[in-house]
């Protein structure tokens, strides 16, 4: 669906009561649409929607209570929290303090039948993703920055690169709701999956080697390599590196840090060095992301 449809979350947003809280808007590849908003305190529910809708809250807010299809909630965010509202589902949103967020709508219509595909006609809305709670995910966030990155393009390119995102997000969703669209082929145990995590994000302007991850997991280095990327999805070395831009992207954003600070801080020896990282995964040089992300007004508009 696209901003011309009545029905649509992005439509609704541009032509609704919520309408003078967006600060951009974006379509990516005609197969997702995303906005940013900054909205007050108060009452910000909506009626119900056919996409499937998940929010990143970019700043935080001291207390929410909602109900985004899962039940009742009461909670503190922080920057980076994620959730996700099911579809077709009128939702109720208090929010005590002014709050930004970042939203991905996937237009139903448009994506059931890759879902029934990759669960081989087992997936449903209904039981597959954990609605209202919420969530932490570094894999999550890095493909939603990529999309915001990347949507400005047209065509062929651009609706790939969005399809491969949005299944990335949403193989992730389920996996998180407990549902994943493929069966489990083993993995590190919990407990070593998040000591090795925790490690990774404690020490991210190190250089971590693989023998101390697999140490902390009690493993051997290749054991440990192998069993991490069936646990994580990738191996270790390219999720530090996912860590690494995620962090530089806050920094970008969040920080006036110059961009040689910004690279050590996550790990990199120059910032030649997290120009090329950054290149590589979100098309873009540091200097221009901050740019892009600090006037999403000029550089996030719809073509």
């Amino acid at each position: 669906m696209s901003l011309h449809d009545q029905s649509s979350f992005a439509r609704w947003h541009a032509t609704g009561r919520h309408a003078s809280y967006v600060r951009a808007r974006k379509s990516s590849g005609g197969l997702l649409d995303l906005l940013e908003v900054a909205r007050p305190p108060g009452d910000m529910s909506r009626p119900a929607l056919p996409d499937l809708v998940l929010m990143e809250d970019l700043r935080g807010c001291r207390r929410v209570r909602a109900d985004l299809g899962g039940g009742l909630f009461d909670a503190s965010t922080r920057p980076g929290a994620l959730a996700i509202a099911a579809p077709n589902f009128a939702t109720s949103v208090h929010n005590d303090a002014p709050h930004r967020l970042r939203s991905l709508a996937f237009p139903l219509a448009k994506w059931r039948h890759v879902l029934d595909e990759g669960a081989e006609g087992r997936f449903s809305f209904e039981t597959s993703f954990a609605y209202g709670k919420v969530f932490d995910s570094p894999t999550i966030r890095s493909a939603l920055r990529n999309l915001w990155a990347l949507c400005e393009d047209e065509g062929a390119p651009s609706r790939l690169l969005a399809q491969a995102a949005g299944c990335e997000i949403l193989a992730e969703l389920c996996r998180l709701g407990g549902a994943p669209l493929a069966p489990a082929r083993g993995g590190l145990a919990p407990w070593a999956e998040r000591r090795a995590l925790e490690l990774m994000r404690a020490r991210l302007s190190e250089d971590i080697s693989l023998d101390e991850l697999a140490a902390e997991a009690r493993l051997s280095p290749y054991h440990f390599a192998r069993m991490f990327k069936q646990s994580v999805g990738v191996p270790p070395r390219v999720h530090l590196t996912r860590l690494r831009v995620e962090k530089a992207c806050e920094l970008l954003e969040r920080t006036d840090l110059p961009v040689s600070q910004i690279a050590l801080e996550v790990g990199y020896s120059a910032n030649q060095v997290l120009a090329r990282v950054f290149l590589k995964h979100m098309r873009m040089s540091p200097s221009d992301y901050r740019r892009s992300v600090r006037d999403p007004l000029r550089h996030g508009r719809l073509r």
